[in-house]
């Protein structure tokens, strides 16, 4: 296989052959083909397409670059939910522990936040002592004694796909559905989870801006899935708008432990419930979504799938005390609230400008090396729909010092449009 040869192939339309696609990303794993040339690929492949049968074997090729996970023979079907990402976006921590109350087991491997997107393992170790980076086999015990466990992707699962996730972010080739699709799978699939539900964005917020992106990467997430023997299914999701009525990171923890102990925002709620329910019924526990469900909605309002959070994070090292005491959380040096210049409806929130302003005030990141603030955020965000009065807060900004806290309150109240009272 001559590397500049295959990149020609694909950059005048050709399909490529699973040998030519396997041997490229070996050697691009192990060195021998230079980031240059692979960048090149990635390029061509970003004009030029994927067929779904290329896809599933730069999927799998990219899989089988590290290690492989195995959950055969165990007890349970195992599941689990991929996020395209927005802003409070919160689900994984409630949905891995009510999957494990609809007889499923949640080996879930989670990112972090970049740019204004929140991360699943950000939120984690706002937790004190949550440890995300258990090795495989801690991984695979907290798995079996609790049901579930949410860790980061280690360096060697899928390494193909860091190494690859790393040019394409610099190189302008990260919106190609083939890439993402590649990426995504190739996690999830080396995991070792046999149902796979996704949960695709769509929205001014998302990385798929409209319906039929977000249609097509949903559908190419389901087609290679099925490919690689994988039972999937997929749901399309807003993200014009905030999900719940927080963002950041410890801020999105005491709220979904407000959903596990059966309160919390509709919305919240109402998502994590639906794409529960998808993964049961698609792995076989319940028959069909209407009966999921109702289950489901009751094992939220019992606590049932608040002790299995429990369990969890003491099964990976975090002190549980922030659960019953939410003010054991990071908390921030100054909260300030955003008043309503006028009273009426709320007509719009803006879930993108929502997401700038908790980058300013310190909980994302703009760079893989930047350190956040793990109590800095957004809290008590008013929703469309709602009526407000003039002077009546639209939401607090939480941050280590009052004058940063201040700084984003002109970003801050547009991000929310009042209708006036005529």
């Amino acid at each position: 296989m001559v590397p500049q040869w295959v990149i020609e192939k694909k950059r005048d339309g050709g399909v490529l052959d699973e040998s030519e696609i396997r041997s490229f990303i070996h050697g691009f794993t192990v060195g021998d083909i230079p980031e240059y040339q692979m960048s090149a690929l990635a390029m061509a492949i970003y004009f030029r397409g994927m067929t779904d049968e290329e896809t599933a074997v730069l999927t799998d090729a990219m899989m089988r670059s590290g290690d492989l996970l195995s959950f055969e023979n165990w007890p349970c079907p195992t599941a689990d939910k991929h996020s395209t990402g927005g802003i409070g976006d919160k689900i994984s921590l409630m949905l891995a522990p009510l999957a494990v109350t609809a007889g499923l087991a949640v080996p879930m491997i989670s990112g972090r936040g970049l740019g204004i997107t929140g991360g699943t393992l950000d939120k984690l170790e706002s937790i004190s002592g949550y440890n995300t980076r258990l090795d495989v086999d801690a991984f695979k015990r907290v798995v079996s004694e609790v049901g579930c466990s949410i860790i980061g992707q280690t360096d060697r699962l899928a390494p193909a796909d860091k190494k690859l996730y790393a040019l394409r972010d610099v190189t302008g080739t990260v919106p190609s559905v083939p890439l993402i699709t590649a990426s995504i799978m190739s996690k999830k699939l080396a995991e070792g989870a046999q149902t796979l539900v996704f949960d695709v964005k769509c929205g001014r917020a998302a990385f798929m801006r409209t319906p039929e992106d977000a249609r097509k990467l949903a559908d190419s997430l389901c087609r290679v899935g099925r490919a690689l023997g994988r039972k999937t299914d997929a749901l399309i999701t807003d993200m014009n708008r905030p999900l719940g009525r927080t963002a950041g990171n410890a801020v999105e923890v005491r709220e979904a432990v407000e959903t596990l102990r059966g309160a919390g925002p509709q919305d919240t709620r109402d998502l994590t419930v639906e794409l529960t329910a998808r993964m049961a019924v698609t792995a076989g526990t319940y028959p069909d979504l209407e009966q999921a469900k109702v289950a489901l909605y009751a094992k939220l309002d019992d606590g049932s799938a608040l002790e299995v959070f429990r369990r969890m994070v003491v099964a990976q090292g975090g002190d549980p005390a922030f659960i019953d005491h939410s003010e054991c959380l990071p908390q921030p040096g100054a909260a300030v609230e955003v008043s309503a210049e006028n009273g009426g409806k709320v007509t719009d929130v803006d879930a993108e400008a929502i997401g700038r302003v908790v980058l300013r005030l310190g909980g994302g990141r703009q760079q893989v090396t930047d350190t956040i603030d793990p109590a800095a955020g957004v809290d008590r965000l008013v929703q469309v729909g709602e009526q407000v009065e003039a002077g009546q807060p639209l939401m607090r900004l939480l941050a280590r010092d009052r004058a940063t806290a201040e700084s984003c309150l002109p970003a801050a109240r547009a991000a929310v449009t009042v209708q006036a009272d005529e």
